[in-house]
């Protein structure tokens, strides 16, 4: 009995180290497992925030690239816009002049062009040339009563010019030209139109097509 109570007594202490020994294991490979599972933790959360930062870089530069493109293509489309308009100005108004040059009104408006061409040209000597229509009615007659006016001697060129009207005076040896033709009238309205229409759709008052 006594050696059946040592052997139990053994087997109940060994027993009892084995016990705790898996117990000091279990815990172990807990603590361990705890560990292993809150470095991986640590490391799946860098990398879901390395993951989204990229991603809202990227999604930012996309997003910059998009914003980019779409200003450049309003951009183009108000150039655009702006060349339909001033074209489309431009287009009335030559219908305009050319309607303007049948009437009355014009032939005393060229009659003008011509005694203040005179005068700022300012020599005694000048040839005026017309266009073929106007030298229907623009004749050498016309200009010996306005030589009359201005006390200069103006002579009706035996060349005419290819424009709507208006017309070009220049001095015998045709060092001084003077231009008031209505095309070139038109030039100067069509720089005025596009600062214009600039303003318009840019709120700029500098020619944009220059950009």
């Amino acid at each position: 009995m006594i050696v059946k109570g040592g052997v139990s007594a053994i087997a109940s202490e060994v027993l009892g180290d084995v016990q705790k020994e898996a117990e000091a294991v279990m815990l172990s490979a807990e603590n361990d497992a705890k560990e292993t599972l809150k470095a991986a933790k640590k490391r799946a959360d860098q990398n879901y925030r390395d993951i989204i930062s990229q991603s809202t870089a990227k999604a930012e530069a996309e997003s910059r690239k998009i914003a980019s493109v779409t200003e450049v293509e309003i951009r183009n489309r108000l150039l655009q816009t702006k060349e339909d308009l001033v074209d489309s100005a431009f287009e009335k108004a030559i219908i305009k002049l050319k309607n303007f040059v049948k009437t009355n009104e014009y032939h005393n408006y060229l009659l003008k062009l011509v005694v203040d061409a005179s005068e700022k040209i300012g020599q005694k000597d000048l040839v005026v040339q017309v266009n073929a229509k106007d030298e229907g009615w623009f004749t050498q007659d016309t200009l010996n009563s306005l030589s009359k006016k201005l006390h200069r001697e103006l002579t009706l060129s035996d060349k005419t010019g290819d424009y709507i009207g208006g017309c070009i005076i220049q001095t015998e040896d045709g060092k001084i030209i003077y231009d008031v033709t209505l095309d070139i009238r038109l030039q100067e309205l069509k720089s005025v139109l596009r600062v214009e229409v600039a303003k318009m759709l840019f709120g700029e008052g500098i020619e944009h097509g220059r950009c």
